[in-house]
């Protein structure tokens, strides 16, 4: 049965069956509609359901909480309707669009950073503008695209840098960090994603980014510290590892904080090693200590962003929001992989 469905926010109207979402038949249709994982994993769709009924398919509690879904919210990606519908784009004054592109481009490097993490550096023939904190679905020959985020701010949008973590001996990742040379074209479409940097803000940016998610964070703390107004403003990230060999990209961290006072950063291992003097624990403890020490109210104004471990992320947002700081200045990154995906999703 084919529903109406009314899109408030951009003044249009669609058709949808009741087995499609409400986002795939925006798409089709070119509204502009804010998405980014598309499986019901980041909360970027997240919509208000002002009339009519949906069905919600599988997705992350995290994306969309109970609460949330009392109160009439909903993820178009995931909203089967199930009558007539009006529906609200959730926060879209904070919406970002850039236009989606499909490029093919070329591998100019590959550099390992850790045991198990590589950086890609990929060259387009024309520029994929982006915003740091973005990502992109990457595919390279002969295997399927797998979401990766722009570990480059986007200064030059013609050069991008992706981190990939290997997840195991085989598919995508281990052909990366095995076999990936440069001369490799690679297809890149993006750019997608909710939990970019707010560019117009001036307020203090709270970051907590765990293994491979400091890749959008990195990004995000370059173009946030590169902005006029950076030295008058606390920019502070907390960097959860699991051992002191995947550690990476210190170097960088330690000439930004010595180029920017304004800037500094902690490094936590949950599995230091013998006689290591790094702090020790779990990264999300280290900030919620943390941010009980920083007298009253330290995150007034403020913008959180994180990035990495499903478990981190819920775990970060969560001390966010206990601490004061509303759910809509908080961004988050949730890095599933593709059995979690399916795990959430029933796909």
């Amino acid at each position: 049965m084919t529903h109406t469905i009314t899109l408030l926010t951009f003044d249009e109207v669609i058709e949808v069956e009741a087995d499609e979402t409400i986002l795939e038949i925006a798409v089709e249709e070119n509204i502009p509609y804010p998405f980014g994982c598309r499986s019901g994993n980041c909360g970027a769709c997240k919509s208000r359901l002002l009339l009519g009924e949906a069905h919600m398919r599988e997705h992350s509690s995290m994306a969309l909480t109970a609460d949330e879904a009392a109160r009439g919210l909903v993820l178009a990606c995931r909203a089967e309707p199930r009558s007539d519908c009006t529906l609200a784009v959730v926060n879209y004054d904070d919406a970002l669009v850039h236009p989606l592109k499909q490029l093919v481009g070329e591998v100019t490097a590959v550099e390992k950073l850790t045991h198990d993490i590589a950086a890609v550096q990929v060259t387009l023939p024309e520029p994929m503008d982006y915003t740091a904190g973005q990502f992109a679905a990457v595919a390279f020959p002969g295997f399927p695209a797998r979401d990766y985020s722009f570990a480059s701010p986007p200064d030059n949008p013609t050069r991008l840098e992706f981190h990939i973590r290997r997840m195991g001996d085989d598919g995508v990742s281990a052909f990366v960090f095995d076999q990936l040379a440069a001369g490799e074209p690679v297809a890149v479409h993006g750019p997608m994603g909710y939990a970019f940097l707010r560019e117009a803000e001036t307020g203090p940016i709270f970051a907590i980014a765990g293994g491979s998610g400091l890749a959008p964070i990195r990004a995000i703390l370059q173009s946030a510290l590169a902005k006029p107004d950076a030295p008058d403003r606390p920019v502070r990230l907390w960097f959860g590892a699991r051992t002191e060999a995947d550690v990476y990209l210190e170097d960088e961290l330690k000439a930004l904080a010595a180029q920017h006072p304004n800037f500094s950063y902690e490094i936590v291992l949950s599995e230091p090693d013998a006689g290591s003097a790094r702090r020790a624990g779990f990264v999300t403890d280290a900030f919620k200590a943390d941010i009980e020490t920083l007298g009253a109210d330290p995150l007034d104004g403020a913008r959180a962003y994180l990035a990495g471990p499903p478990p981190m992320v819920e775990a970060g947002v969560e001390i966010f929001k206990a601490a004061g700081l509303d759910q809509a200045r908080i961004h988050a990154d949730a890095f599933y992989t593709e059995a979690e995906k399916a795990a959430l999703t029933g796909v």
